[in-house]
């Protein structure tokens, strides 16, 4: 749930919440309608450029000169950022990113692609001692992000923006003011909503998507083998306390920077996936978050649906992206997180599910492109 360092839509994402959270800072402030296009962007992680496509580029451009001063002004290395901003449930947390998948679903498979790698450009040129992107590749992720935004259904950037401003501790925006100028957050919030009629004005129809032939006739096997895994597993996700607020926090020892380049390589792969295959597995995880009992844990059937369209969408990128997303979170997770988390839950039950995990690589690999 890591608010991500360096992420622009984030900036606007805290732009929102002061604005929604008291007219202290934003005298006179509009309705929450306004601000909704950016702060569901913020919370939802993911073309053939539409004739329209110049208009929220032009807008774009706009946006990120009269903004960048305040992107200048935060403090990019902050573990702030990391933390989540308020003391609501792991459950709560669940229902409200429950709304980002969906919204991220809807939109057009190619725009998310170029959004996607709009960050991934951004990130490879920052640092800890560099870390604020470029003005150039700050226009550059929010022409993508609105070009996103404008390609998915109004009602569910709202459905994002309201489930995540309840999340939100109304001492969030009064400590986000303090620690920038306030009069570049609020030129920056200005110009914000003019690229917000910009991007409403100019929704975008998304394209179909269809897995190749050749990819599809590989992905069979791969139903039999999450039903495998997850016959053997779900003893474990029983076992799994999902109300604790532990993947909430932090990774202990890793700076913001460190933890942004990690996810950095799961946004190549992520661009990476099947367009239709990638939206399938964020409706699998839809439904089984619609079927969690109070322990927070999904059905077995459900369970069974979500590695089945996780192992089809991993089978469609390349081994070597796989094992980048591997290797770069191997290096920054603590060998005291897995030591926690196995002494957490019944040991046979671990063993027995990493055992019948590998047999389910093994399938999906035999079917990766």
């Amino acid at each position: 749930m890591a608010r991500k360092n360096l992420a622009p839509l984030l900036c606007f994402a805290a732009l929102a919440f002061i604005a929604i959270r008291g007219p202290a800072f934003i005298p006179g402030r509009p309705s929450q309608g306004p601000v909704a296009a950016t702060a569901g962007a913020a919370a939802a992680t993911f073309g053939a450029a539409p004739a329209f496509a110049d208009q929220i580029g032009d807008a774009a451009k706009t946006l990120s000169a009269e903004a960048y001063p305040f992107m200048k002004d935060v403090n990019w290395n902050s573990y702030a950022y990391l933390l989540k901003p308020g003391s609501a449930s792991a459950g709560e947390w669940i229902k409200a990113i429950d709304k980002a998948i969906v919204l991220g679903a809807s939109m057009d498979a190619d725009l998310l692609k170029k959004g996607v790698m709009a960050h991934h450009k951004a990130v490879g040129a920052v640092s800890e001692s560099k870390a604020v992107l470029s003005q150039a590749d700050f226009e550059a992720v929010n022409a993508a992000l609105g070009r996103m935004i404008a390609s998915a259904p109004e009602s569910q950037v709202m459905d994002v923006y309201n489930a995540f401003s309840t999340l939100t501790s109304p001492d969030v925006p009064a400590f986000l003011m303090s620690t920038v100028n306030e009069a570049d957050a609020k030129a920056a919030y200005a110009a914000f909503l003019k690229f917000k009629d910009v991007v409403k004005a100019n929704p975008i129809t998304p394209a179909a998507v269809s897995t190749p032939a050749a990819l599809n006739g590989k992905l069979g096997a791969i139903d039999a083998a999450a039903g495998k895994l997850s016959t053997a597993a779900y003893p474990l996700i029983k076992d799994v306390d999902w109300t604790s607020d532990l993947s909430l926090k932090p990774l202990p020892g890793v700076s913001p920077n460190q933890a942004l380049k990690a996810i950095d390589k799961a946004l190549v792969m992520g661009a990476s996936m099947d367009g239709k295959l990638l939206k399938e597995a964020a409706e699998a995880h839809h439904k089984a978050i619609g079927s969690i009992d109070d322990k927070l844990v999904t059905s077995a059937s459900d369970f069974q649906a979500i590695n089945a369209a996780l192992g089809k969408v991993i089978a469609s990128v390349p081994t070597s992206q796989v094992m980048d997303v591997y290797n770069a979170f191997g290096k920054i997770v603590n060998p005291v997180v897995p030591n926690y988390l196995f002494n957490s839950v019944n040991p046979a039950d671990a063993q027995a599910a990493y055992a019948a995990f590998l047999g389910f690589k093994d399938v999906v690999k035999a079917a990766q492109r």
